[in-house]
């Protein structure tokens, strides 16, 4: 009875051995390669945008820019101030700058890049205004992010409520430094 239950657990495991397992690509692929794409992104100070622009051409997808109806100016930017507009935005957790009504279809695209810059170790407000306006419903939504100096932090949790249940939100990466497009292309690789 024990050579049988040996041999039985032996050829157990060399089935699961045999077995194709995953490739981490295969675990990691959240893009259809086929699938149209676009980039949207906020940019308070041009940063983000010349990374929004490379990320375009390097995916091949359509590029759009979330535009406060109200644009900041380097006042309003100015974080040491408490009173400057992005402070008094960034502690009303219910703030939602208006931005210029678009006609971006986002029914048209399965993947959105999305980028902004971090602002309190979150995205910007005005990001959600762009998230809570459209539906999201069943999309795959990759963030991106320029920063001076923190990270991403839990900005996909931080997002995740503006979205509807189905859309899948992608922590993605930060992207300083002007990355160039074959940079990017390769990190959008890691996706398909």
């Amino acid at each position: 009875m024990r050579k049988l239950l040996i041999l039985l657990v032996s050829a157990l495991l060399a089935t699961a051995c045999n077995a194709k397992s995953p490739s981490a690509k295969q675990e990691t692929q959240v893009m259809n390669p086929n699938a149209k794409t676009l980039v949207a992104y906020f940019s308070a100070t041009g940063n983000t945008k010349k990374v929004a622009e490379n990320l375009a051409k390097a995916t091949g997808a359509d590029l759009y820019e979330i535009k406060p109806v109200v644009p900041y100016t380097p006042a309003d930017l100015n974080w040491r101030d408490s009173t400057a507009r992005c402070s008094v935005e960034m502690n009303d957790k219910t703030s939602r700058p208006q931005i210029v009504k678009d006609d971006v279809k986002i029914a048209e695209y399965d993947t959105i890049f999305l980028g902004f810059p971090i602002w309190w170790g979150t995205a910007p407000h005005v990001v959600q205004t762009f998230l809570e306006g459209q539906n999201f419903a069943g999309k795959t939504i990759i963030l991106f992010a320029t920063s001076g100096s923190s990270g991403m932090g839990s900005t996909d949790m931080d997002l995740k409520p503006s979205v509807d249940a189905s859309a899948k939100i992608i922590k993605g990466k930060t992207l300083n430094g002007s990355p160039s497009v074959d940079e990017l292309k390769t990190w959008v690789e890691t996706f398909r």
